[in-house]
């Protein structure tokens, strides 16, 4: 299929017209970032907002990923002499990865199984017979096919044989599959059970040590948590749609006739299905689900970005950032109203020197005219937020609590040695609390959005589209909110539609060099 066919299809699953996606296909393959497609190539796309040119770009890729498998598999077949012009049509309008594979399933190149041992035994002949249901006697039909010196001994051998050969061919047959998947997509039940002797060191899962409910209707966080549980080795995972329905729509595909051979299909099935069928459908719907769960954990975590980066502001007033600790004290830092450090020490509030510490803050507070105290929310931050309240300060002094996720990753950056090489990694975590409040979008910006601390299950869902769905969140926060470019850092220069990493830094390092821009 060519990309214009992919453009039609794209228009119609989004309601669009063809003409919008082809425009935004084309600006994305010049280049152009989603914000700036929004927000400067409005006539072209006919005003489509970041979220369908997202959509689009997302499906583009996924056609794309669509057209490579489709080449792979018709490339695989011609190479083995197998490809007909039947099946030739069939792939080419294959519409989706799993038709494509249904497709494909009967030729790839497996291990060993029992059915290839016995079509090296000559049974295949055997199977073919059977498959066609007549009214024959099946142990003297299989009397034919013994042949010791393939291991054939008996008819028993034979018969099973055959029945391998059949039992495979109906877990390769396309619409098999194919109806099996919607049993598994609609009424397939997600278990969880604790496995035995593990109840004791996994009372986190407890909630699921005997839990069952509709796979289709499992939340993203729940099915992310039943899937690290049985990844800790806690708890055990299946996926079953009722089994008598599965049982009951292949036979209506493969049972034709009530005699001694009809019943030997129907036993066949039962075992096409316990053995191949449902293990191979299982793992495409544990797929699935996790897919499922990833993208709306994902777009959860990235509404949770969203409200961090585009926090208010306090604005241009003169902070003092606190790291919280007990043993190792609380790390404090003076700045003024532009960010920049004029003065650090460590006071110790949690011990017999808290009066120490009290008389060094309001002497800081009244010395440096700070105006706010950002207050990092980890360990200690409640107890030293209670210590700051019981000061003698300016009632118009605000205190406030600032999540410091990501703050040591941070004051170990390039960007964070740069700007403060003298000092060490307590100092310029405790900045970074504190610009977090005058500026969460230019602060935070600085640090990889993974390591901000979005959601709960943020490791376990995929890593690439957590990556691309947070920074597109902060392109999009950026280029929203704007800024300055006589006082972005290059971390923040770097997101504005237009401009990448290294012409941020060129520009950062031309003003340093030659002062602020003037238009």
């Amino acid at each position: 299929m060519d990309r214009h066919h992919h453009h039609d299809r794209i228009a119609t699953e989004l309601g669009l017209k063809p003409h919008q996606v082809k425009a935004t296909a084309t600006l994305l393959k010049e280049g152009a970032t989603v914000p700036f497609i929004a927000r400067y190539r409005k006539e072209r796309t006919g005003a489509l907002d970041e979220i369908q040119i997202a959509t689009i770009r997302d499906r583009l890729e996924q056609l794309a990923e669509l057209e490579k498998r489709r080449q792979s598999i018709l490339a695989s077949l011609h190479e083995r002499q197998l490809l007909t012009d039947e099946l030739r049509h069939k792939i080419t309008q294959a519409a989706y990865l799993r038709e494509l594979e249904d497709l494909f399933q009967p030729f790839r190149q497996k291990r060993r199984t029992r059915a290839t041992t016995a079509r090296e035994q000559g049974l295949e002949p055997l199977a073919k017979l059977l498959m066609k249901q007549q009214d024959i006697n099946s142990l003297r039909a299989a009397k034919a096919f013994l042949d010791p010196a393939q291991g054939v001994n008996d008819v028993q051998t034979a018969l099973q044989g055959a029945c391998d050969i059949i039992a495979e061919d109906i877990s390769n047959h396309a619409a098999a599959r194919r109806e099996l998947r919607h049993l598994f997509k609609t009424k397939a039940i997600l278990i969880s059970r604790v496995q035995k002797g593990k109840e004791r060191g996994g009372e986190r899962f407890r909630d699921y040590f005997e839990w069952e409910e509709p796979a289709s209707h499992a939340p993203s966080h729940r099915i992310l948590a039943i899937f690290r549980g049985e990844q800790e080795k806690i708890l055990t995972v299946r996926i079953r749609p009722p089994e008598e329905e599965a049982i009951s729509m292949l036979d209506r595909l493969f049972v034709h006739t009530h005699g001694e051979t009809a019943q030997i299909i129907r036993d066949t099935i039962k075992d096409a299905y316990r053995r191949l069928l449902r293990p191979s459908l299982e793992h495409e719907t544990r797929q699935e689900l996790k897919q499922r769960a990833d993208a709306q954990a994902i777009h959860i975590f990235a509404n949770n970005l969203r409200e961090l980066l585009m926090a208010p502001p306090l604005g241009q007033k003169r902070v003092m950032g606190v790291d919280p600790g007990f043993r190792t004290g609380c790390k404090l830092v003076c700045l003024d109203n532009q960010g920049k450090l004029l003065h650090h020490t460590v006071v110790y509030p949690h011990s017999h020197r808290e009066a120490e510490a009290a008389k060094t803050v309001e002497q800081l507070c009244e010395r440096y005219a700070i105006e706010a105290i950002a207050i990092g929310n980890g360990t200690a931050g409640r107890e030293t937020e209670r210590f700051f309240r019981t000061l003698n300060l300016s009632p118009n002094l605000q205190i406030v609590m600032v999540n410091e996720s990501g703050a040591s990753i941070y004051s170990a950056s390039e960007s964070a040695r740069e700007e403060f090489p003298d000092h060490d990694l307590t100092v310029r975590g405790a900045v970074s609390i504190a610009r977090r409040l005058m500026d969460p979008l230019a602060e935070l910006v600085k640090i990889d959005p993974k390591s901000i601390g979005v959601g709960q299950y943020q490791h376990d869902v995929d890593q690439k589209a957590l990556h691309r769905s947070l920074d597109d969140t902060v392109i999009s926060c950026v280029n929203r909110v704007g800024v300055d470019v006589n006082t972005a850092s290059k971390e923040l220069l770097g997101y504005v539609s237009g401009l990448n990493r290294a012409l941020a830094g060129y520009i950062v390092t031309y003003r340093n060099e030659h002062g602020p821009f003037r238009s």
